[in-house]
């Protein structure tokens, strides 16, 4: 009897074993797939965020060309005022000029009448 009480007690223990390493190979397999499952998640993740970062770099250089266009126009046109600002003085100047000739000239004809008249005076 006690023999067969311990077949039946081993006969138990490897029928619990067998249905046990199924189940752990069962887990083990979950594990597996769910491994498989983050790792997928962390490529796809990974690949979201290189594709972002160049979208964000491709936008930053944009940006830093039409910023560059932009201070190229800004340059252009402050020589073009410049040119115009540099015209302006010249013809401000030669206007300037101009009057302190035709002041110069109209004192000298004012002179040359004043002289005129009191040569006329001292002689009558």
């Amino acid at each position: 009897m006690k023999r067969v009480i311990f077949a039946l007690t081993m006969i138990l223990a490897l029928s619990v074993s067998f249905v046990s390493c199924r189940e752990t190979k069962e887990k083990s397999e979950e594990v597996s797939e769910k491994v498989e499952e983050m790792a997928e998640d962390a490529k796809d993740s990974a690949n979201e965020a290189i594709d972002e970062a160049n979208d964000a770099a491709k936008n930053a250089m944009d940006k830093a060309e039409e910023a560059a266009e932009d201070a190229k126009e800004a340059v252009d046109g402050a020589v073009e005022d410049a040119k115009e600002a540099a015209g302006d003085a010249k013809e401000a100047a030669e206007k300037a000029a101009s009057d302190v000739k035709d002041a110069a000239d109209k004192a000298v004809e004012d002179t040359k009448k004043a002289a005129k008249d009191l040569k006329e005076q001292v002689e009558q």
